[in-house]
C-alpha cells in the first residue's frame, strides 16, 4: 500500500505538471475528470502540491474544495488500515 500510495501521488505530481505547461503553450490539455480521477485514486497530495508549487488550477474552485476534500478523505482511509 505505501509504495501504491508513493507512486500515485508522484503521478499526481506530474500530471499536474504536464496539464500546466500544456496551458501556458496552449497545447491539447488533460481533462479535469482525469486530474480529479488521479486524485481521487489517492494522487490527491502530490497534486495538490503540484497545484500550488506550479499555480495550476487555483483559482478554480472545484479544484480548491475538491482537492482538500480528497486529501481528509484519504488521510482517514490511512488512519483506519493502518490502526
Amino acid at each position: 500500500m505505501i509504495y501504491y500510495f508513493f507512486f500515485i501521488n508522484i503521478i499526481g505530481f506530474i500530471i499536474c505538471y504536464l496539464d500546466k505547461k500544456k496551458s501556458v503553450y496552449h497545447k491539447y490539455r488533460i481533462s479535469e475528470k482525469l486530474l480529479l480521477f488521479i486524485s481521487m485514486i489517492g494522487g490527491c497530495y502530490g497534486f495538490m502540491l503540484g497545484m500550488y508549487i506550479f499555480h495550476h488550477k487555483t483559482k478554480k474552485i472545484k479544484f480548491k474544495i475538491l482537492i482538500p476534500i480528497i486529501c481528509i478523505i484519504w488521510l482517514y482511509v490511512i488512519w483506519e488500515v493502518l490502526i
